[in-house]
């Protein structure tokens, strides 16, 4: 092969030169050098420039496919590739916006069967509220009353004196004594069952409040002085220690008493004559049982 075939194969840029001057005098009028008038305007000068770049570029990419010949359809099947899997994920992105699309008409129809019924159900209660209003604002007639069957009439029969005198129209005084020995017996029967019922007793439940004179008191002393009180009608139930502050606790105590028997004055003073324990007695609960 001659020396011009090889040349004619090479890419080589024989009008660099030209290229270069254009660029120069670009570049000189951007900066306001003064060119001769008959320079180019400054557009044809730039377009020039930009061939020259593509130019340049198309060669460089001429040699590194040259230089690299197993590596030349790499970025093409690279960027298949890259298709193929871009693809891929808007299918998936479509066939899942697909299923939700039908998820969501699923649930929109369900909706409308529920917003159905519940309407269906208004209706219902509505036209059972005005029958009932309706019903209740009709006034109710009153019963008529029976009509009293006629007085018959009063059959006057004439009767001798005589006959008149045997009729005993008030009773004799034996019926009446009757009766009200009867009434007398129903009374004492009446009484005597009322008398065999055992009398109601009045009872309640006090909650008390006893407390000490400081941290110190012995609080189990203090409740066996309180359940050492005892009465007719009196009895003590549970208890426990309740704190108060300061490390100081009081003792709260129910008891159960009769009404007619036992106050809550008379538990009061009982329990404050223990005076080396308590300090003072409150009512915290009074229930009637």
């Amino acid at each position: 092969m001659s020396d011009l075939q090889c040349l004619a194969q090479e890419k080589i840029w024989f009008e660099k030169s030209k290229y270069d001057e254009a660029e120069r005098r670009f570049y000189e009028g951007i900066n306001g050098i003064s060119q001769a008038p008959q320079e180019r305007d400054a557009s044809a000068i730039l377009q020039d420039i930009v061939k020259a770049r593509q130019n340049i570029q198309q060669s460089l990419d001429g040699v590194k496919a040259a230089l690299q010949p197993g590596k030349g359809h790499s970025r093409p099947q690279k960027t298949r590739e890259r298709k193929t899997s871009q693809n891929a994920s808007k299918t998936e992105d479509q066939s899942e916006l697909l299923s939700r699309l039908k998820n969501l008409e699923l649930d929109n129809k369900n909706l409308h069967k529920v917003v159905d019924d519940l309407r269906a159900m208004l209706s219902k209660l509505e036209s059972r509220m005005s029958v009932l209003e309706k019903s209740q604002s009709q006034p109710t007639k009153p019963a008529s009353a029976p009509q009293a069957a006629p007085a018959p009439n009063p059959k006057v029969v004439v009767k001798e004196e005589e006959e008149d005198d045997d009729i005993d129209l008030f009773g004799s005084d034996e019926e009446d004594e009757e009766a009200e020995r009867i009434k007398a017996q129903r009374v004492q029967e009446y009484a005597a069952r009322k008398s065999a019922k055992p009398a109601l007793i009045a009872k309640s439940s006090i909650l008390l409040d006893v407390k000490p004179w400081d941290d110190e008191t012995d609080m189990a002393k203090l409740e066996e002085c309180v359940r050492s009180v005892q009465a007719d009608g009196l009895l003590w139930g549970a208890s426990k220690l309740v704190p108060v502050g300061y490390g100081i606790k009081k003792l709260q105590i129910n008891c159960v008493v009769e009404d007619d028997k036992v106050g809550t004055d008379m538990l009061e003073e009982e329990i404050t004559k223990f005076e080396d324990y308590v300090q003072s007695v409150d009512v915290a609960a009074f229930n009637k049982i």
